[in-house]
């Protein structure tokens, strides 16, 4: 992720263009263009069109489904971008000090851990549910972003670096549920052929290796043996990410030009405007045919949508003024209680990551897969919608003293 900084660089020298500044464009930008897409995906799987569509997702191409390739190859290149944005927000941007992690961190926490509960206490009576506790736990980047930017210069600068913090932490934490909960029976020789593969990687880091077609040709062997290993093959783009160099050769070359940034920079747009609306094409299409209010308001569905839109904002909010009042950190800086409040009805729109996760959860069953997107869908376009109200329509903050922090 490209964190904030001016447009002089650290020796004064000017920049062509502020990285947080492109950041921005990109990931709202994208998130806009994945809102058209969801719309038309709903129109094609309700329309005459919708065997055809509904048929290419279930063609095999050289094994795969085109569906599995494009949830399980192209997603990787998503993990990939994840991966390389929480690495460098670690080690160089807004995520490298601790006092800057404590209140997207917590926010964060809260987020995942009540909108969770949400859905388990709704959906406790039912076994076969449970598998799906994590859906709503995740937050959609671009689609918040994407409603940000409709709002301009309406919501502090200070709150869209918190959203972004924040929705890093909650992809780490996505990815280390998806890890520990959403794997399969395990293939021992894959696994040990993809675990060469990373310490292969490490060495390559370790020597000084710039150059990325190594780290490409080799992360590319890693994510087949990740494949058939039994592991989500999406965490071998997270793995291949961590091993990147974010330092540039030789030191004293500017580290826009490290092979970290190279990279990032190279697929964030393929990511924005090719793979993420290409995924949201293929997994948000959803036949209404048949659905009725009881369909709409059982265990499922509701306990999705009721994670996203209420345990959302209450886990972010709620865990985030509580660290304010402790004393654990400060309040995003020229932002007022009802504006924060308005970025945690945001944190609600859950799409990419939850639908994902939700074709993990019930990847033997399609009924009950279709049953959660309507949850996600209905919880995010909730979450959207009040989201932006609340900073359409909240009062700006009173400006503070200098002394002030802004996090």
């Amino acid at each position: 992720m490209n964190h904030a900084r001016d447009d002089q660089g650290s020796a004064g020298s000017p920049r062509r263009v502020s990285l947080m500044r492109r950041f921005f464009d990109s990931e709202a930008s994208g998130g806009i263009l994945l809102m058209g897409v969801t719309v038309a995906a709903l129109a094609i799987a309700n329309s005459p069109a919708s065997g055809a569509y509904f048929g290419i997702l279930k063609t095999y191409v050289f094994g795969l489904s085109v569906l599995h390739w494009i949830n399980d190859g192209l997603m990787a290149v998503f993990f990939l971008l994840v991966g390389l944005e929480i690495k460098r927000e670690f080690l160089d941007g807004q995520l490298s000090t601790w006092p800057r992690r404590i209140l997207p961190g917590i926010a964060a926490l809260g987020g995942m851990i009540v909108p969770a509960l949400v859905y388990t206490a709704i959906t406790w009576s039912d076994p076969n549910l449970r598998a799906g506790w994590a859906i709503p736990a995740a937050t959609d980047i671009a689609f918040a972003l994407g409603v940000l930017s409709i709002l301009g210069s309406r919501v502090p600068a200070s709150l869209k670096i918190f959203l972004t913090a924040l929705a890093i932490l909650d992809d780490l934490g996505a990815i280390v549920i998806i890890a520990l909960f959403y794997t399969g029976d395990l293939a021992l020789p894959m696994l040990g052929l993809a675990l060469c593969c990373l310490v292969a990687l490490v060495a390559l880091n370790r020597l000084g290796t710039t150059r990325l077609l190594p780290y490409l040709a080799i992360g590319t062997l890693m994510w087949f043996f990740v494949l058939k290993s039994g592991i989500h093959a999406t965490l071998a783009g997270v793995a291949l990410a961590l091993t990147i160099p974010l330092q540039a050769k030789p030191k004293k070359t500017r580290a826009e030009n490290s092979p970290l940034h190279r990279l990032e920079h190279a697929i964030q747009p393929w990511v924005a405007y090719g793979i993420i609306p290409v995924f949201g094409l293929a997994n948000a299409g959803l036949s209404f045919s048949g659905l009725s209010f009881a369909s709409l308001v059982s265990p499922l569905p509701l306990g999705v949508a009721l994670g996203l839109f209420v345990g959302k904002q209450i886990g972010v909010y709620g865990f985030a003024i509580a660290a304010v009042r402790l004393g654990l950190a400060d309040m995003p800086a020229a932002a007022s209680r009802l504006q924060c409040y308005g970025v945690a009805l945001l944190c609600g729109i859950g799409f990419t990551m939850s639908l994902f996760i939700d074709a993990l959860a019930f990847s033997e069953r399609e009924d009950l897969i279709d049953s959660a997107k309507i949850g996600v869908l209905a919880g995010s376009f909730l979450s959207a919608l009040c989201g932006f109200l609340v900073l359409r329509f909240a009062p700006r903050a009173v400006p503070q003293p200098r002394a002030a922090t802004s996090m």
